[in-house]
C-alpha cells in the first residue's frame, strides 16, 4: 500500500488474486468470486466484480442467468462471440466494449469461435442504481487512437461523449500508453477509483504496477499513470461514500 498524508492508494497484486484453472480458461478474481472468498476483497465501492479472464480455442460459457448487475465487458485479444435471451448476437473484437443490464433477468452465453487462438477479456460487475427493470444491451469498438495516450471515456451513467450508458453511478476508463507516455485523471475527494492493468507495467508515483495489479484509490486529486512498458489499463471511478 502507498499512503501519502491523507491520500490513498492499495496496491493488488496480481499473485494475490484468486486464480481458478479450468483448463478451457484461467479465470483470476480480484475480488472474491465463485469458490474464491476473501472478506477483505468482496468489492470496492459499487464495483463487485473484476474477472481476468483467458478463454481457450474453441471453448466457452454455456447459457447462464444474471440478475440485477451491470456487467460491462472489455476485450483486449482476440474474439468472443455472445448470444443472450433478449436475441441479440454478436462478435466482440480487441479493442470493444460490452455492457449488459441483467436487470430482472437475462441468459447469455460467451464463447471463442477462434480455432488456433486464446481471447482474454476483463470482465467486471457493477451493483445498478435501481433493481429490477427491464435487461438492457450495447457494444461499441473503439479504436487503438481514441485510448492512446489519455484516459477515454467508454462508459458512463449518461452515455456522453460516445461512452456506452450505464445504469449506476460509474464511469468506466481505458488507456493506451507506450513507455515514458503518461495519462492523467482528475479524481477528487468526492470519488473513489480503481484502477487495473490488463496488459503492460506502468508507474504510479513510486509503485510499480504490472499485468494484473490493480490499484483502489481514495482521497486523491489528480491522477498520474506512466507506461514501463506498452500497456492496457483501465480506470473506474464512482462517488465516495457519502458524497453527495
Amino acid at each position: 500500500m502507498s499512503k501519502t498524508q491523507d491520500t490513498e492508494i492499495r496496491i493488488r497484486r496480481s499473485a494475490d488474486r484468486g486464480h481458478a484453472d479450468h483448463g478451457w480458461l484461467q479465470a483470476y478474481h480480484t475480488f472474491s468470486f465463485a469458490d474464491y472468498h476473501d472478506p477483505q476483497h468482496m468489492h470496492w465501492g459499487p464495483m463487485r466484480v473484476l474477472n481476468q479472464d483467458t478463454i481457450q480455442p474453441d471453448s466457452g460459457f454455456g447459457t447462464h442467468g444474471h440478475k440485477d448487475m451491470e456487467i460491462v465487458t472489455y476485450v483486449y485479444d482476440g474474439v468472443l462471440e455472445h448470444r443472450d435471451s433478449m436475441g441479440n448476437g454478436s462478435q466482440l473484437h480487441a479493442g470493444d466494449v460490452q455492457r449488459m443490464s441483467a436487470g430482472r433477468g437475462v441468459e447469455h452465453s460467451e464463447f471463442n469461435p477462434q480455432k488456433d487462438a486464446s481471447t482474454s477479456l476483463l470482465q467486471m460487475w457493477v451493483f445498478p442504481r435501481e433493481n429490477g427493470t427491464d435487461p438492457g444491451w450495447e457494444e461499441k469498438s473503439y479504436s487503438d487512437d481514441d485510448k492512446r495516450g489519455g484516459f477515454r471515456l467508454l462508459v458512463s451513467p449518461d452515455g456522453r461523449d460516445g461512452s456506452l450508458t450505464i445504469h449506476a453511478d460509474a464511469h468506466f476508463y481505458a488507456t493506451l500508453l507506450s513507455p515514458g507516455e503518461s495519462a492523467s485523471h482528475s479524481i477528487g475527494k468526492d470519488s473513489i477509483a480503481f484502477l487495473h492493468v490488463a496488459t503492460g507495467s506502468v508507474r504510479i508515483g513510486d509503485d510499480e504496477l504490472g499485468p494484473g495489479d490493480g490499484a483502489a484509490i481514495q482521497d486523491l486529486d489528480d491522477l498520474t499513470v506512466t507506461g514501463v512498458e506498452d500497456a492496457n489499463v483501465v480506470l473506474w471511478q464512482f462517488p465516495a461514500p457519502g458524497a453527495r
